[in-house]
């Protein structure tokens, strides 16, 4: 399974960008889509995640901001991230897992390279 991501970048403060990730390969096999994050220093936090039966999760500092969505005749998962905070500032990771997920999953099984979102003050 290939996991790619894109649509990182430099937004201002308050400022929005959306994140778009593509499965590929032996889809089949995967029941879920998360977003990651890590910023600088910290450890790899979950934002957030779909599973392949409709059910969304969103972590409690990315609540009412961010907005996690599917598309699942692309195999396609997105994050919308509006009111963009220094805080945010991290490498966006898509992944896939070959498990539903909860906010309590452990990791994920196949992983994107990340995409960086640098949010200025």
């Amino acid at each position: 399974v290939e996991v790619v991501e894109s649509g990182g970048g430099l937004v201002q403060t308050g400022g929005s960008l959306r994140l778009s990730c593509a499965a590929s390969g032996t889809i089949f096999s995967i029941h879920a889509m998360a977003w990651y994050r890590q910023a600088a220093g910290k450890e790899r936090e979950l934002v957030g995640g779909a599973n392949y039966d409709g059910q969304i999760y969103h972590a409690d500092p990315v609540k009412g901001r961010f907005t996690i969505s599917r598309d699942a005749a692309k195999n396609a998962v997105y994050l919308q991230m509006d009111r963009l905070q220094p805080e945010d500032t991290a490498v966006y990771f898509c992944a896939a897992l070959a498990l539903k997920m909860t906010m309590s999953s452990p990791g994920a099984d196949y992983w994107g390279k990340g995409t960086l979102v640098f949010v200025s003050s």
